[in-house]
């Protein structure tokens, strides 16, 4: 059985170097990802590695701090973050239109300590009492860039109920991708607001459930090849890679909605 498995591995390694056409020369890429990737990056990198010979230089940051790094002159051949972002690179001239690809689409969840009750977010009424009730409430805080946290603000606002919330809100370390999920587990905050990939693993919470009705955001995550790059190959062969169904099969693991064929 063991003989087996390593023989498939082989396999699929060969299967990568002849459909995705790579040449013998590896390259090392300079990846550049919004946080909420992070978790899917790290599992398909060591297997991308090991099929194409190309080694990846992996940095990530918030959604909005990516965009920032680059046009603050940071080199980078690949980044990969939420799509409004993307296209304001495209608009700046750092990535050609046509070297943007689509790789997921996420939601905004609703977490708590495991074992406590679930509370009611059937609705926007629901959901709003559910927070005026709480005692406290954690998510990214938008300054610093991540998207849960920009969009949520804005559901705060919706709700009526922002200032309400701001003396019991506790944000997490900016630089720590699944920390709601922390600040949670921890007890620290009754009641998380997250994008699902970067909690669904943390293990000491449970998904209470999705943002209700419009006042969920799908968030989506695209890959840019930049204009500047001296690995645009290499790069082609990556972004084909996240593209294939073993990638898929990863991204939809995390909680997120893999983009179509």
């Amino acid at each position: 059985m063991k003989r087996r498995s390593l023989v498939a591995v082989a396999n699929i390694g060969v299967m990568f170097l002849v459909v995705l056409g790579i040449k013998a020369e590896a390259a090392e890429l300079k990846v550049l990802s919004a946080f909420g990737m992070q978790s899917v990056l790290e599992e398909l990198g060591p297997q991308f590695e090991r099929a194409t010979g190309h080694k990846l230089a992996l940095a990530f940051a918030t959604g909005g701090a990516t965009v920032k790094r680059v046009q603050g002159g940071e080199a980078t051949d690949v980044v990969i973050t939420l799509r409004p972002w993307i296209d304001t690179l495209v608009k700046d001239g750092k990535a050609p239109a046509g070297n943007v690809t689509v790789l997921a689409r996420s939601g905004i969840v609703v977490i708590v300590r495991k074992g406590a009750p679930k509370p009611d977010i059937s609705s926007p009424d629901t959901l709003k009492r559910t927070l005026l009730v709480a005692k406290s409430l954690s998510y990214v805080d938008p300054a610093s860039g991540g998207a849960s946290g920009i969009h949520f603000a804005k559901v705060l606002e919706r709700l009526g109920i922002a200032k309400e919330m701001q003396s019991k809100t506790v944000f997490p370390d900016p630089k720590t991708p699944a920390a709601v999920g922390v600040v949670v587990r921890n007890g620290e905050a009754e009641i998380g607001v997250h994008i699902v990939q970067e909690v669904i693993s943390v293990a000491g919470i449970e998904i209470v459930g999705p943002l209700p009705g419009d006042l969920q955001d799908t968030i989506v995550f695209a890959v840019a090849i930049m204009g500047g790059t001296k690995s645009a190959e290499a790069a082609k062969v990556l972004v084909d890679f996240l593209r294939t169904p073993e990638a898929a099969a990863a991204i939809k693991a995390k909680g997120m909605e893999p983009a179509g064929p």
